[in-house]
């Protein structure tokens, strides 16, 4: 009677994860004495009751996203970077150092340290291993300054809009310049705390009310209305 993956590892909807005389819990499916996942999600394995737990606000990685991350461990060859995943992003020192690593001589400390904010590409993930990312091209690298907010991965693409169009709305009406990871992760940069506040209202109100129609024009009119608001204060 097998189980097809460990405890806690990755699945996606349609992967075998036992067969024999077990039970399908939450998020899964039996059918003739297989058990199979109905949702991404990590596996459990409880006695003969095998569920999924939904990664409903996580981020899977993709090969070439653009995601922000923040760096949780230094250790003696790159930095450990949560990235909203159900695994740690590892960015490796050799793709961060221009002239080559030298472990003896470099220290990692004084490039990026705990807590600091990084814009990054995924370079390659799979399941079985944790996703490698890297910082070396234009655009991205240490975060400097903005505040960072959370919401749901799967909404990013409605932030974004068609064609941009959301997005650049948001950042014309509120000078503010917003930097997306598609892992769910934003930062919010203005010239100051209320255009920071005003735009990061807008994305959330995006997030509430992603299912409704003509939330563009919604979302216009009321940044319009509360920047009138501040002008009569």
């Amino acid at each position: 009677m097998p189980t097809f993956f460990e405890p806690k590892e990755l699945v996606t909807p349609g992967d075998l994860l036992a067969e024999g005389n077990y039970m399908a819990g939450e998020n899964a499916y039996c059918e003739n004495k297989k058990v199979f996942a109905a949702r991404i999600g990590l596996v459990e394995y409880d006695n003969r009751k095998v569920r999924v737990v939904a990664l409903r606000a996580f981020y899977i990685p993709r090969i070439g996203d653009i995601v922000i991350g923040i760096v949780t461990e230094v250790g003696f060859n790159g930095w450990e970077v949560d990235i909203n995943a159900p695994y740690t992003a590892v960015l490796r020192a050799s793709d961060v150092l221009e002239r080559g690593f030298r472990p003896q001589k470099n220290d990692l400390l004084s490039i990026l340290d705990i807590g600091d904010l990084i814009v990054a590409k995924v370079a390659a993930y799979d399941r079985g291993s944790n996703p490698i990312i890297k910082i070396s091209e234009p655009g991205l690298g240490k975060i400097s300054r903005g505040q960072l907010i959370k919401v749901t991965p799967t909404k990013i693409p409605r932030i974004i809009g068609r064609k941009g169009s959301m997005i650049t709305m948001i950042k014309r009406e509120t000078n503010c310049r917003i930097t997306l990871g598609q892992n769910g992760l934003i930062i919010v940069s203005g010239k100051n705390h209320e255009d920071e506040r005003l735009a990061i209202m807008a994305l959330r109100k995006i997030e509430e009310e992603s299912h409704t129609s003509g939330l563009t024009d919604r979302i216009a009119e009321m940044i319009r209305k509360q920047k009138e608001g501040r002008k009569n204060v």
